[in-house]
């Protein structure tokens, strides 16, 4: 793993006005770079070129986590300030546990009760985990997230300088989106539609689904110079025999497997057997991957332009090796792509025959 290796090598600023604030309509309208690491060639594409990319027998790994609006305003009692929450992490269901972040975090103590929902509940501070991080049980009776589903924005990222609205509940969720448990969307699934996923399967293309549940620390940035010292948050995932047999098989034939999402790339490249190929596996992941890193399953990786000092944009730096990526990032700004969740995407391709 990349001893030695600094983050200012990864070093690039993205101007206010290439930050997409609104997703294309329809979705698969965005832009396409493509990047090719065997020749280091860079080509400007629409999104549903990926067609003329993909080769029958490929293997196309999407994330189908489900996006939660995890974001809602509440009131501290007694002063009634309002404070900004956002539902991180569901710690015990049968104790009403949550881990949350609080906003602004210097009012919200141990001890404090935030109500929420014109005071129909509330929740209780009973640690503090991070400078605004806070573990609490709430009062609630019932399920949660279909509270949250009535009163919860999406949260999107602060990057994103408008307030959420009822359409961003649709537009910050992919079309692969089942499974709930997410508080960041899997930015590369979005740029698929019903129509062009039917496209690729008639080309042969195999799209398979595994999870992985994104955590708020998917949007900090890294802080540490020497990356060796970063800790990446655990997220949850699960990969399928389903799509465990149907990877396997593309590896086995010398098909390409393609990772939509750096998500997708984690949780593979967390269950490689010794064989080189991917296990059944379920459980918690703090895999962080950044220049250089050989991977073991993927040849293909699907991405957004990410933040710098983002674990996302580390990974695609590994990927596509650290002086191609930084050409892309450049040539991208250079023609006016659009960048983060909401912006283009950026197909990187390996050299499988």
């Amino acid at each position: 793993m990349g001893r030695g290796m600094r983050l200012s090598e990864i070093r690039y600023t993205v101007p206010k006005n290439l930050i997409a604030q609104y997703p294309v309509e329809p979705r698969d309208a965005s832009r396409l770079m493509v990047v090719d690491r065997s020749t280091g060639t860079i080509e400007h594409q629409q999104f549903t070129d990926i067609l003329k990319y993909l080769r029958k027998g490929d293997c196309l790994v999407v994330n189908n986590t489900r996006v939660y609006p995890a974001r809602m305003y509440g009131k501290k009692e007694k002063t009634n300030a309002h404070i900004e929450v956002i539902m991180l992490r569901d710690l015990r269901p049968e104790d009403k546990l949550w881990e949350i972040f609080v906003e602004p975090a210097r009012k919200v103590r141990i001890g404090n009760k935030i109500y929420f929902d014109d005071y129909r509940f509330y929740c209780e501070i009973l640690d503090n985990t991070t400078s605004r991080g806070r573990t609490v049980r709430f009062n609630y009776q019932g399920d949660i997230y279909q509270v949250l589903e009535r009163i919860g924005e999406m949260p999107l990222p602060s990057y994103i300088t408008r307030k959420p609205t009822e359409h961003d509940k649709l537009t910050y969720q992919t079309i692969f989106a089942e499974r709930l448990g997410s508080v960041v969307v899997p930015s590369a699934g979005l740029h698929f539609t019903k129509g062009l996923v039917s496209k690729l399967k008639r080309k042969g293309v195999k799209i398979v689904p595994i999870t992985l549940h994104l955590s708020y620390s998917a949007l900090e940035w890294i802080d540490v110079e020497d990356l060796t010292r970063h800790k990446m948050y655990a997220e949850y995932f699960e990969i399928p025999k389903e799509s465990v047999e149907v990877i396997n098989k593309a590896l086995q034939s010398r098909k390409r497997v393609i990772a939509v999402g750096c998500s997708v790339a984690r949780a593979l490249e967390s269950s490689v057997l010794a064989s080189g190929i991917v296990k059944v596996n379920k459980g918690w992941t703090d895999k962080f991957i950044y220049p250089p890193y050989q991977f073991k399953i993927i040849s293909g990786l699907l991405t957004n332009f990410h933040p710098p000092r983002s674990t996302s944009a580390l990974l695609a730096a590994a990927f596509a090796g650290k002086e191609l990526f930084l050409k892309a990032i450049k040539t991208a700004i250079k023609e006016r792509y659009r960048f983060y969740v909401y912006g283009d995407a950026m197909l990187i391709l390996g050299n499988l025959e």
